[in-house]
C-alpha cells in the first residue's frame, strides 16, 4: 500500500525513549490536521511506544513498514 506524501519526515533512528515521542510531537505540531508526518525509527521500544502514543492522542496510524534492517517507517495523519 503506498501512501500519498508525507508533509514531514522525522527520523528517530538515533534517538532513545522518551525523547523519540517528543520529537515526535515536536514535527506533529508543525503540521495542520489531516497531514501525513512520516516517522522513521528503530526496532524495539520505539515501535512498541511510539505509535500506541500517537494512537492514544488521537491521531491516526496510516501504514507501518518493516524496512528489513532494524527500522520501520511509520505513516502517521494528524488528528484534531
Amino acid at each position: 500500500m503506498n501512501v500519498k506524501k508525507a508533509a514531514q519526515v522525522v527520523d528517530i533512528t538515533s534517538v532513545v525513549c522518551p525523547i523519540t515521542f517528543v520529537k515526535v510531537k515536536v514535527a506533529l505540531e508543525e503540521l495542520e490536521p489531516g497531514q501525513l508526518l512520516e516517522i522513521l525509527m528503530k526496532d524495539g521500544e520505539p515501535i512498541q511506544n511510539v505509535p500506541r502514543s500517537l494512537k492514544d492522542e488521537g491521531h491516526k496510524l496510516v501504514q507501518v513498514e518493516n524496512n528489513g534492517n532494524g527500522t520501520y517507517t511509520v505513516f502517521v495523519e494528524k488528528g484534531n
